[in-house]
């Protein structure tokens, strides 16, 4: 599951927004000030209020770049100024959202962020989970040394399981690595695992994980 990170310090906005994204399958943690921010278990993304009780977001946002390079930071913030979006970015913000504004768009900056952030992080180049073998540059897979023929989006599925092995991933993270988005119909997922499975010759390889998603067998 997508992991984020909430950092505001109005608590009733906190509350809307983390129930409007934790229902479009998002796990959300909050923090109202930098030092819980700093704190805070490992994330995929930061959305950021630059005004906080106990020091500028700006610095939280140097600091959070500083510490990695590969995490998605959104300043969401009711600081509209042209300076001010510049100097997030200029910070390490990765995108920059003026408030009000819709569930929609945000949702949509969100996996914009994460489409980069994700194509940025290295990616193994052959990744073995039990019988099965994927070329990630040469995107071929194997089955006990049997080549296996996928569609693209075929793969994109295995691959987005194969990252974590013996692992149940989410339909939305597997909807967001093939195709870029949460709003597909999630009955798509379901489809290309059907058929997914049909090619790999062994139903059990991915097995269905009841009101989360599916797990590519380790063993």
């Amino acid at each position: 599951m997508v992991r984020i990170l909430l950092v505001e310090d109005d608590r009733r906005v906190a509350a809307a927004l983390s129930s409007a994204l934790g229902r479009r399958g998002y796990e959300v943690e909050h923090a109202a000030t930098a030092a819980a921010a700093l704190s805070a278990a490992p994330c995929d993304l930061v959305l950021l209020d630059l005004t906080l009780p106990d020091g500028d977001g700006t610095d939280l946002c140097r600091e959070l770049r500083r510490r990695s390079s590969q995490l998605g930071i959104i300043a969401v913030t009711a600081r509209g100024e042209e300076r001010d979006r510049v100097l997030g970015l200029r910070l390490g913000a990765d995108d920059y959202v003026v408030k009000p504004f819709s569930m929609v768009e945000l949702q949509a900056r969100i996996e914009a962020v994460l489409r980069r952030t994700a194509q940025a992080a290295p990616e193994r180049n052959l990744i073995e989970a039990g019988s099965v073998r994927i070329d990630v540059s040469a995107r071929t897979v194997t089955v006990d040394g049997r080549d296996v023929t996928l569609t693209r989006k075929e793969f994109d599925v295995l691959l987005s399981l194969a990252r974590q092995p013996g692992v149940a991933v989410p339909r939305d993270r597997i909807l967001l690595d093939a195709w870029g988005t949460t709003w597909t119909d999630r009955h798509t997922v379901e489809v290309h695992v059907g058929s997914l499975r049909g090619k790999l010759g062994d139903p059990r390889l991915v097995e269905t994980v009841r009101g989360i998603g599916y797990r590519l067998r380790n063993e």
